[in-house]
């Protein structure tokens, strides 16, 4: 199946674009925008945006969606990791950070102490950005989830990827959609001034009542972000694209979603769950 026009996007260029990685390079990073051939990576980037993978790149969970490398153990956990993530959005414009992590069922506390680390690090930086924690679901331990509150993010994102029906096929046998909804739920119980956030991959052949049955459950969970964007086949070893949902399906999602009182709503074929089109979303959510 090939892709239609609308999923088209430019090679990355620009004197920002070029700042970014030659910063992730010096100081050694990883992004999920680059790992996870993110098509957005040129556009977010050049707006103030990068997604920091950490933790090593080998993921201990196999779904069936995602690009990361696979492994039983991840990477030695590296100790000056956070001080080189400060670093490199000190020597750059970046407004906007978000953390993310392989899964790393390997460690006892499954990174989340590392994790946390990472996040104040970045808050010692004393600037004027907004940080973003995209976590795994550190198997529902309220221990693991409480440390990451405590480093004191402006939004923790956990994403339940696809519908019910499709978690078998799509994700690894270690998450779960009730396990996924539980972490979000658990995250505002404990938190009411962080802000949750969830993403749905879209054209897995799910049908409109389980899209909207699955928003309906984020929202009862106490999600204030969803992000619905299209699922692209990755390499031809990942699950087959069943459709390509055409923009106009995307805004009716996004009205659809906007309708259940969801406070931000971001809605395209290109949009992924760490990406953001407007301007600093998360300090819009803060008024």
């Amino acid at each position: 199946m090939s892709k239609p026009l609308w999923l088209k996007v430019r090679p990355p260029t620009g004197i920002k674009f070029q700042r970014l990685q030659k910063a992730l390079n010096d100081n050694h990073l990883n992004t999920v925008c680059q790992s996870a051939n993110c098509p957005n990576v040129g556009d977010c980037w050049t707006r103030g945006t990068a997604t920091f993978m950490i933790m090593g790149s080998i993921c201990t969970r196999n779904c069936r969606f995602c690009a990361v490398e696979k492994g039983r153990e991840g990477e030695p956990i590296d100790p000056i990791e956070p001080e080189r993530i400060a670093a490199a959005v000190n020597e750059t414009e970046l407004r906007h950070v978000v953390l993310t992590s392989v899964d790393r069922d390997d460690l006892k506390d499954g990174g989340a102490g590392h994790f946390a680390d990472c996040i104040r690090a970045l808050k010692r930086l004393d600037r004027d950005i907004s940080i973003e924690a995209l976590i795994p679901d550190f198997q529902g331990d309220t221990l693991c989830l409480q440390k990451i509150i405590e480093a004191g993010p402006d939004i923790i994102a956990h994403n339940i990827e696809t519908t019910e029906e499709f978690q078998a096929l799509v994700r690894d046998r270690r998450a779960g959609y009730g396990l996924s909804l539980e972490v979000l739920e658990q995250i505002k119980q404990l938190s009411q001034i962080i802000r949750t956030k969830s993403s749905l991959m879209l054209g897995l052949g799910e049908t409109e009542v389980m899209i909207l049955r699955t928003l309906t459950d984020l929202k009862n969970a106490g999600v204030d972000i969803i992000t619905l964007g299209q699922y692209l086949r990755p390499t031809r070893h990942h699950l087959e694209v069943h459709e390509y949902l055409p923009p106009e399906k995307f805004e009716y999602y996004k009205k659809k979603a906007q309708d259940m009182g969801f406070r931000y709503v971001v809605s395209g074929p290109l949009v992924r769950s760490s990406y953001d089109p407007e301007e600093h979303f998360s300090k819009k959510l803060s008024n």
